[in-house]
C-alpha cells in the first residue's frame, strides 16, 4: 500500500536541505509551534512536494473534515491534510516542511515513510518544533529546551537536566528514527508561562524560529512575530497590574528566572486561575 504521492520533482541543486516539521495534536503551549510553522511557510516560497495518505494515517471522527457551504449549498470539503513542502530560505538555503495533523494511526508506517523520502531527498536534519508551559514569566526572553540525538544539539539549544519519562508524540519518534538511522534530529521547545499557555503567544514561535536559524541556518524573518509579542506582552502587563496576587505571582517568577532560588507560591493564584482570568480580559469581560 502507497503511503504517500510525490505531487513534484525535487527542485535541482536541491542539496543537503534540512527537515522541519510540526503536526498537530500533541501539546503546543500559546500554539508556538504551530504558528512557528505557519510563519514559516507564510515567508518561505515553498512548492507542495509530497502528500500522505489521509485515509491511512487520520481519524475523521476526530479531526473532521471541514464543509464550505454558500446560500445552503454544499460547496466543498476540505479535508486533513499531512503534507510535505519544499522551498528555500532568502539565502538559497533548501528546507523540507512537514506539516499538518499528527497521525492518528500506524505510527510506525508513517515515520518510516518520512525517513525514507528523507534519504531519497539527502536530508541532513531533523528538527522538530513544540511549545510547552513552564513556571517562567512573560517578562523575559523565552527560554528553549532540546530533546536532541547528540549532546552537541542539546548544548547548543539547552535543556532540562536530569532523567524524566513523559508521553509525547509523534515528532519524538521521528527523532529517535532519524538519529538510528544516522541522520540528526533535535527537537525545539519553547517554554510558555503557564499563565497563558491556553491563548496565541507569539513570542514562543519567535523563539523557536530564531533558535531554528542557530542551529540549522535556515533564516526566517520573525519581525512581524516579534511586533506581535510585544502587542501581546502589553495586554498580559495591563491585566497584571490590577492585581496585586498577580503581580506577585510574576515576580517571585522573575526571581526564581534571575537568581535560580526555589519559591513557596502557596499563598498565589494558581496558573488555572491566572489563565481563566487572562482569557476574562482578553474577551472583553473585565
Amino acid at each position: 500500500m502507497t503511503l504517500y504521492e510525490q505531487v513534484a520533482p525535487l527542485p535541482d541543486d536541491f542539496d543537503d536541505p534540512v527537515l522541519v516539521g510540526q503536526l498537530d495534536g500533541w501539546i503546543d503551549a500559546g500554539g508556538g509551534g504551530a504558528t512557528a510553522i505557519a510563519h514559516l511557510l507564510a515567508t518561505v516560497p515553498t512548492e507542495l512536494l509530497v502528500r500522505f495518505d489521509r485515509d491511512a494515517f487520520v481519524d475523521y471522527r476526530a479531526r473532521r473534515p471541514t464543509m464550505r457551504i454558500t446560500d445552503g449549498v454544499n460547496v466543498d470539503l476540505t479535508w486533513p491534510e499531512i503534507e510535505l513542502h519544499a522551498g528555500r530560505d532568502r539565502t538559497g538555503k533548501p528546507v523540507l516542511v512537514l506539516h499538518g495533523p499528527e497521525p492518528d494511526f500506524r505510527w510506525h508506517a508513517f515515520t518510516d515513510a518520512v525517513l525514507d523520502l528523507s534519504r531519497d531527498f539527502g536530508v541532513s536534519l531533523f528538527a522538530g518544533l513544540g511549545a510547552f508551559p513552564a513556571p517562567v514569566p512573560h517578562t523575559r526572553p523565552v527560554r528553549m529546551a532540546a530533546t536532541a540525538s547528540t549532546r552537541r544539539l542539546a548544548d547548543l539549544v539547552g535543556f532540562v537536566s536530569g532523567t524524566i519519562e513523559v508521553p509525547t508524540g509523534v515528532c519524538a519518534a521521528l527523532e529517535v528514527c532519524f538519529h538510528q538511522a544516522g541522520i540528526e534530529a533535535v527537537g525545539l521547545w519553547a517554554r510558555v508561562p503557564h499563565y497563558v499557555s491556553a491563548m496565541p503567544y507569539p513570542a514562543a514561535a519567535a523563539a523557536l524560529l530564531e533558535t531554528l536559524v542557530v542551529v540549522t541556518g535556515v533564516e526566517v524573518d520573525v519581525r512581524e512575530l516579534r511586533a506581535a509579542a510585544a502587542l501581546t506582552g502589553a495586554r498580559i502587563d495591563e491585566l497584571i497590574a490590577n492585581s496585586e496576587e498577580h503581580v506577585a505571582l510574576v515576580r517571585q517568577l522573575e526571581t526564581t528566572i534571575d537568581e535560580a532560588e526555589a519559591i513557596d507560591a502557596a499563598d498565589l493564584p494558581s496558573g488555572e486561575e491566572l489563565a481563566a482570568e487572562l482569557e476574562r480580559f482578553l474577551r472583553g469581560e473585565l
